[in-house]
């Protein structure tokens, strides 16, 4: 007999691979079609042991075709006695591509109604009253081109029958093993899916390495056929079993985030019997490691499915900065997610289209160092490394590695904090324990260091020239380690924040730090600073010479601040013996931090000392018209960072008319204390109302700040 396989397109080339390993001499003859000779024990032999194939059909004709008479006349000319019998349950199915008989219902029928009058044809057939076995012809047609097949499989191939429940936006079977034989896994070799589901992809692979015939737990529609010999199918089984191979265990694990899921990865994988090959459980993607030197990873991530959007950026992009932790390591991810080269900041050294159902994926294929090579790389990146082994060139791995500049840079970047270091030594003796170190000294080490008393808070802001982004978060690391050593402030108390363009989970923004709060000192006075959570701490250092001039200028006055961030100025306000203090802010955070910072520094009068959640300008546009205060601190922040001169004019128009009513509520001889870090801005007294203005920004820079910029400050009063 003629036979054709079917499979999903792009995986022609596999399944051909199958056949031939099996023996046959293979055709392909169309897309996902594969051709190849055979009698009915090949029949059985390859619906038991192909993995990546949907069905095996027999060829009953292919003839050209351009009108329904054609195809009437050929297929009815056919002996169909020899394929069917007078009980048959006859099912057509249908296909038409750039074809003239584009109405598949119409071939459909016509294709039946000449079957049923050949077989009628026959004198000893009276009537055909399908009680029988099933018998799936399709009739495929493509370029005027017409193949005639019946289906000798049944349901598909990918139902192996041990997957009764699927999760959610499931991979076929076919499919899992597909990606196994696309990878460079061979039994032996660990192989992790960190997102297994319902864990296909493992079991496939252990059915793989156990040689086990994928079909062997199910049955096929030609088992039903009186004409095939009774034998056949398990005569082949048995020669399936007596071909399992007899191994150790192997070396496969699976994790996901949902229990559920993998309760029900556990049963599929008992129910195909390859429970003891792999080991499942319950973990975030971001905690993926192995101790393994190399291994492969196969997985096929989330789509959507369970995730939202922005769930699912945040995961995707993640990828590069865990993969990162398994540098010997092969990675092979299946995925529909758009541009997933682009977000990953990595090509993969092969791509291949495939479709899992209707959804067109790509397979990204990630070659890491071979097996052998991979001591080799361990060896040669490894720190305490012999010079001999230093000289050689060095393995790269996928995600991550050193790039050759990065003891270099290491060694410029603590040669500049050493330096910084020692020039500011004597102002802790002054009281001045929170201070800037590093201001991007180094423009292609664009940190921000600062020194909370005894640790270190590092800001890594876009870099010129931005790199792989794995390689980048092991930069990013090299230099964290590096200011930990050369500052003497242990890993554990050294915080690394970015505030450039998140990308992903940003693994390098905390180094395992389980302290998120702490108290400093200031000025006499104590603040509450959080170097974990945000990339701003809650004390902006850059001020702490302008909140001296507010203690020193708030005594017996009363005292507003606006956008009080974490309340900062109003703790020295209070301080500085003021009449009153209010302090006003949008966010509730920070007006619940601004609470604690009161408390901690023992100011507890409520009458004297009050909150308010609100908008400023809402805040004073609603206040009585009787109220007024002597000191009025506004520090707006400032959220675009665009050079255009029409949103310069915007911002300076907004903060002409906050000054403005501002004014309104300031006392005769009242101050205004207004700072931005907006740079461009210019405070022209024509447009507020009848106010001078003198920038003091000077006398608010502390000392250690290289940027004599970074933010702007004003004293504004009545005329």
């Amino acid at each position: 007999m003629k036979l054709v396989t079917s499979c999903a397109f792009g995986l022609e080339a596999i399944v051909a691979r199958e056949l031939q390993s099996m023996g046959y001499a293979t055709k392909t003859v169309g897309p996902g079609q594969i051709e190849f000779d055979g009698d009915w024990s090949d029949v059985a032999k390859t619906n038991l042991w192909l993995r990546c194939a949907d069905r095996v059909s027999i060829s009953i004709a292919e003839f050209p075709c351009s009108d329904f008479d054609c195809l009437f006349d050929t297929i009815k000319s056919e002996d169909w006695t020899q394929w069917l019998t007078t009980d048959a349950m006859i099912h057509v199915t249908g296909a038409s591509v750039k074809s003239l008989l584009s109405s598949v219902p119409a071939v459909q029928r016509t294709t039946k109604k000449a079957i049923v009058e050949s077989l009628l044809a026959n004198p000893s057939i009276s009537s055909l009253p399908e009680t029988g076995p099933r018998y799936r012809i399709h009739i495929g047609l493509r370029n005027d081109v017409a193949r005639l097949t019946l289906d000798t499989t049944g349901p598909s191939l990918h139902k192996r029958g041990y997957r009764e429940i699927s999760t959610r936006a499931p991979l076929k079977e076919t499919m899992a093993a597909a990606l196994v034989q696309l990878s460079f896994w061979q039994p032996g070799r660990p192989l992790i899916d960190p997102f297994c589901g319902g864990g296909t992809i493992l079991i496939e692979a252990a059915l793989l390495g156990r040689n086990m015939a994928p079909g062997r737990s199910r049955s096929f529609a030609f088992e039903e056929w009186t004409h095939v010999p009774k034998e056949t199918l398990p005569a082949a089984r048995e020669n399936a079993d007596s071909l399992r191979a007899d191994v150790e265990p192997l070396r496969l694990f699976g994790s996901d985030i949902h229990a559920g899921a993998l309760s029900l990865a556990r049963k599929n994988a008992t129910d195909a019997n390859v429970a003891d090959d792999i080991h499942f459980q319950q973990a975030e993607f971001a905690n993926l490691t192995s101790k393994k030197e190399f291994g492969v990873i196969i997985t096929n991530p989330p789509y959507g499915e369970r995730l939202d959007q922005e769930e699912l950026q945040h995961l995707y992009e993640s990828i590069p900065y865990v993969l990162r932790g398994l540098p010997t390591w092969s990675h092979y991810i299946f995925t529909s997610f758009p541009k997933f080269e682009t977000l990953i900041g990595k090509q993969a050294d092969r791509r291949r289209k495939l479709y899992n159902g209707r959804i067109e994926c790509t397979y990204y294929q990630f070659h890491g160092p071979r097996p052998g090579d991979a001591s080799k790389l361990k060896q040669a990146n490894s720190s305490e490394a012999s010079d001999e082994t230093q000289t050689k060139p060095k393995l790269s791995p996928v995600f991550g590695g050193s790039a050759d500049n990065f003891e270099a840079q290491t060694e410029i970047f603590a040669n500049r904090l050493r330096k910084r270091a020692r020039h500011f030594r004597r102002l802790p003796k002054r009281g001045i324990t929170c201070y800037r170190l590093y201001e991007r000294d180094i423009p292609e080490i664009p940190f921000v260091v600062d020194k909370y008393e005894d640790r270190i808070h590092i800001v890594e802001f876009e870099r010129p020239h931005d790199r792989d982004i794995a390689q980048h978060a092991e930069w990013v690391e090299a230099m964290a380690h590096t200011a930990s050593e050369t500052l003497n402030v242990p890993k554990d108390r050294v915080f690394v924040k970015s505030r450039m363009r998140q990308r992903g989970d940003q693994q390098h923004e905390k180094l395992d730090n389980s302290l998120q709060e702490v108290i400093v000192h200031e000025g006499n006075l104590k603040f509450l600073v959080n170097l974990t959570d945000y990339t701003d701490t809650g004390l902006f250092l850059d001020h702490r010479n302008a909140r001296s001039m507010i203690r020193d200028m708030s005594d017996g006055k009363r005292v507003l601040n606006l956008f009080a961030y974490t309340g900062a100025f109003s703790v020295y306000a209070a301080d500085g013996n003021a009449k009153q203090v209010t302090t006003v802010d949008w966010s509730n955070t920070y007006v619940e931090w601004a609470k604690r910072n009161f408390k901690i520094n023992d100011f507890t009068n409520d009458q004297k000392y009050r909150f308010a959640r609100s908008d400023a300008r809402t805040y004073v546009s609603t206040l009585p018209s009787d109220v007024e205060f002597d000191l009025i601190v506004c520090d707006p922040p400032t959220f675009s960072n665009s050079k255009r001169s029409d949103d310069t004019w915007d911002i300076q128009r907004h903060h002409a008319e906050l000054i403005n009513s501002l004014l309104t509520r300031l006392t005769p001889t009242g101050q205004i204390f207004f700072s931005t870090n907006f740079r461009r801005i210019k405070l022209e007294e024509h447009n507020l109302r009848n106010a001078t203005t003198r920038e003091i920004t000077k006398k608010t820079l502390p000392e250690e700040f290289r940027n004599q910029r970074i933010h702007r400050s004003w004293l504004i009063q009545h005329a």
